[in-house]
């Protein structure tokens, strides 16, 4: 019936654009035409796959690419995945030996050295623009633990002599462009450190705290947007300068260029400026909207007054002290900013450390909300409109379609029973809020992990790109529409299991787009990973 409107709508000359003002018949009928996937899924698998000693890192959304590093973490090698040239009726079927090679479901496209002197690609990293077919790669020194706070830098944050961002072409793996970093911190994992939404790119430097917003442009060039952190507007840090007869303050925030296209944060190998005390235009934004708020909570001078001491003045080192952890784009003018303190900053895990989180325009330089990291006021709002704190981009179709507690009856369901069940309500709210800002480009938009066509257990596999532990016994997905029915199973590792059940392994999963294509691997300690391939038998 969708179908037949839309067809209607296009043979009788209706414009498209138009008809699509009103975009919930699309997707609904998206969320129909997905059903097509419950009769076309990865039901055979081939164990223990011949394969290159690489580090496979992720499909493209597109589909277009697969990508994967060299074990030493010094080449990039592109794969194209090639559509299944084989087929079988049985879920282990006998299969030609050269069907069973890694090569009959891949083509490698080249291979590429990335990183240079004593830099080595950071594999947990990737950045993919589709709208250009780019990749965003990462490099990066040792870290320094204990290096000495020098040209504005935090104490007790570490530092990496240098990171270098890649700019690549897929399709042929030419580099387009790169940025340097010097003596500077970005935390790299699982993209915590940056955020893309369409061709706007955020980089957090923990070390100088500084957000870098960078321009990709078509012709493969990062270009310097602004650097929010000691100066705000383009202009402050002249205005400053000409408006005081001292010292000019450390540069901390301009894009010092003293080879090729880099960033060089502070003054480097130099004493702090005494006037570095003076407080960033960043944090005096922030400070200034705490203060306002509370100012507006009270009409009585005499009880401003006790507010004001009691919940800004007796908390103001506090604030203060705050750095900025994480960075996130809600849309192209607003940035959703994590805080805390330095620890928490440098921790892979976050859940023990106070936080706050900022909302703030880049347009006009105000902080528009603050709250603390378990507000119930941000909570509900990230349960009624979870969708826009995902959103990497206005143009990607798919990506509406990546289950979640707003868009999916069962997410939410699933959402619900976990906060009837908490026994602290203001907890439940802090451990839902610990996820933001969102890791961009962390989920799979595959039509296997639509929980409105297929049920599997979350603990063990999801739409996440994150490693889970492993099993012996194959993950299950069950149909939705039919409760009781099997579509189909992944078994990670070899095919008999694992010989000594006491060995920790981990297990990852890579899911094709659009195809009924998925790898898993298997790493167990001290041993070779084992990869397996899950195609439409």
């Amino acid at each position: 019936m969708l179908l037949e409107k839309a067809t209607h709508a296009i043979t009788e000359g209706i414009e498209l654009v138009a008809f699509l003002e009103d975009p919930t018949w699309f997707l609904e009928y998206v969320h129909y035409a997905r059903q097509f996937y419950e009769n076309l899924v990865p039901s055979s698998t081939i164990h223990d796959v011949e394969c290159p000693d690489h580090s496979f890192r992720k499909f493209t959304d597109d589909g277009q690419f697969l990508i994967s590093f060299s074990r030493n973490h010094l080449d990039l090698i592109v794969y194209r995945p090639t559509w299944l040239s084989y087929s079988c009726r049985e879920e282990d079927c006998d299969l030609p030996s050269r069907a069973k090679k890694f090569e009959s479901f891949f083509n490698q496209l080249y291979c590429v050295s990335l990183a240079s002197s004593n830099e080595v690609i950071c594999k947990d990293f990737f950045l993919y623009i589709e709208s250009y077919q780019f990749g965003l790669f990462a490099t990066s020194a040792a870290q320094i633990q204990d290096a000495p706070a020098t040209g504005g830098a935090v104490p007790g944050v570490p530092s990496v002599e240098r990171i270098t961002l890649h700019l690549l072409r897929l399709e042929d793996g030419v580099i387009l462009d790169e940025k340097v970093f010097w003596n500077d911190f970005i935390n790299l994992a699982d993209n915590r450190g940056a955020f893309l939404y369409d061709d706007l790119l955020a980089i957090v430097s923990l070390r100088y705290q500084i957000i870098h917003i960078l321009q990709i442009r078509e012709s493969g060039n990062l270009v310097d947007v602004r650097a929010i952190g000691a100066f705000c507007h383009e202009d402050d840090e002249l205005f400053l300068t000409s408006s005081t007869q001292g010292p000019a303050l450390p540069n901390m925030s301009k894009l010092h260029q003293p080879s090729g296209n880099s960033v060089e944060n502070g003054l480097r190998g130099t004493d702090p400026n005494p006037d570095a005390s003076i407080l960033g235009g960043i944090k005096q934004r922030l400070l200034s909207f705490i203060f306002r708020g509370l100012w507006n909570e009270e009409t009585d001078k005499i009880q401003r007054v006790q507010c004001l001491k009691k919940k800004f003045y007796f908390h103001f080192q506090d604030y203060v002290d705050l750095i900025i952890w994480r960075v996130q784009f809600l849309d192209r003018h607003h940035l959703l900013i994590k805080l805390g303190s330095v620890d928490g900053g440098v921790s892979r895990s976050t859940d023990h450390h106070p936080s706050f989180f900022a909302v703030y325009n880049m347009e006009t330089t105000d902080i528009v909300a603050f709250y603390q990291s378990s507000a119930e006021e941000l909570y509900l709002l990230f349960e009624q409109y979870g969708d826009h704190f995902y959103a990497t981009s206005r143009n990607l179709l798919y990506m509406n379609f990546i289950s979640s507690h707003s868009n999916n009856i069962h997410c939410h369901e699933q959402l619900l029973s976990i906060k009837n069940k908490a026994s602290s309500f203001p907890q439940f709210v802090k451990k839902m809020l610990g996820s933001l800002p969102l890791s961009c480009q962390s989920l799979s938009p595959s039509p296997y992990f639509d929980q409105s066509l297929f049920r599997y257990d979350e603990k063990l596999i999801s739409a996440m790109d994150r490693h889970r532990p492993s099993t012996d016994h194959p993950i299950k997905f069950i149909s939705r529409r039919l409760p009781h029915t099997l579509k189909f199973k992944i078994k990670p590792g070899p095919e008999a299991g694992s010989v000594d059940g006491r060995t920790k392994r981990v297990s990852s999963f890579l899911f094709h787009p659009f195809l009924p294509l998925v790898l898993s691997i298997q790493q167990t300690l001290f041993l070779q990973p084992s990869l397996n391939i899950h195609f439409r038998g």
